[in-house]
């Protein structure tokens, strides 16, 4: 089983629960499934305060979301509230403008379609739009379209 684990394991990292989930889905007993997790743990194959930061730093690489979608990822991850927490106040303290960066990333990755919606208007809600789904506030989201779309922000 804990060979299974390990090949889980090969193509990302994963949470404790991840491995846990996969390995009770495969019909491992429970009892074996946690002396596994232990095991991994204590080689320290298996973190998830580890895996929560590599989860949002790559999140903030390749795909930007806001602190709520992150939060929101990282407890379907399986990993504790007071962990993601944790691991987002040391984000928000160390990059103070993280999500301001994220969301403006967000909309010049969708510049050019955004930038054939005609209506000043219409394209300041669509950018809106795109970043409520992308876990941002709204306080982040208005700055973020002011600072992408400037001419926008006077009609």
């Amino acid at each position: 089983m804990l060979a299974a684990a390990l090949r889980f394991l090969e193509a990302r990292p994963r949470s404790a629960a991840e491995v846990r989930r996969r390995l009770t889905g495969a019909g491992y007993r429970e009892e074996l499934v946690a002396g596994a997790i232990e095991r991994l743990a204590e080689l320290g194959i298996l973190d998830d305060e580890a895996f929560a930061r590599a989860w949002i730093e790559s999140r903030d690489r390749a795909r930007p979301r806001g602190e709520r979608a992150l939060r929101s990822e990282l407890f379907r991850k399986g990993i504790d509230r007071q962990l993601a927490d944790d691991v987002l106040d040391e984000r928000a303290t160390e990059q103070p403008d993280a999500d301001a960066a994220a969301a403006r990333r967000v909309l010049e990755r969708h510049a050019n379609a955004l930038a054939r919606v005609a209506d000043p208007r219409a394209r300041r809600q669509r950018a809106y739009a795109l970043l409520a789904r992308s876990g941002f506030d709204s306080e982040t989201a208005v700055e973020a379209i002011a600072a992408t779309f400037p001419r926008d922000s006077e009609g």
